[in-house]
């Protein structure tokens, strides 16, 4: 039951309860203007959500597994994953940052940093090895060739 708990779109709706928690109930009145934060929070939200969508095509495409605890059958270096290794959990980042933005939840935007270092310590560096060990050169390779994050 905990490995279900423990994944990112979970670790992504606490956060954002946590900046809406803030938005709404401790302003300090802090604000980061409401048009232009809008605006780029929308922008941040829908380019999270498109990544994550685009990422999930490929994963559909190449018929591997998506699930972060468990090792994909095959290395996807195709579609989005040319531009980054890891586009759905920078999609989540962009989301949650689109969305404290959005909210106008000036005191959540050092939850930013945070939810990338949770993501990088709980799923990224344990699935960069997993896939180290299954892919071996063909995963050095990519890495050489492919950021982490951007």
């Amino acid at each position: 039951m905990l490995k279900w708990i423990d994944m990112p779109p979970v670790w992504l709706a606490g956060f954002l309860a946590v900046a809406w928690m803030q938005s709404s109930h401790y302003t300090m009145g802090l604000s980061l203007g409401e048009t232009w934060a809008g605006l780029l929070g929308g922008l941040l939200v829908g380019g999270g959500i498109l990544l994550v969508v685009m990422a999930a095509l490929e994963f559909r495409r190449h018929k591997t597994n998506i699930v972060p605890h468990e090792t994909p059958e095959r290395l996807i270096q195709s579609g989005i994953f040319r531009r980054s290794r890891n586009p759905i959990y920078l999609g989540d980042t962009l989301i949650l940052g689109g969305l404290i933005l959005r909210w106008d939840a000036v005191l959540a935007l050092p939850l930013i940093p945070i939810f990338v270092w949770v993501i990088e310590k709980r799923f990224i560096i344990p699935e960069e090895d997993r896939m180290r060990r299954k892919f071996r050169m063909d995963f050095a390779r990519y890495c050489e060739k492919t950021r982490r994050w951007l």
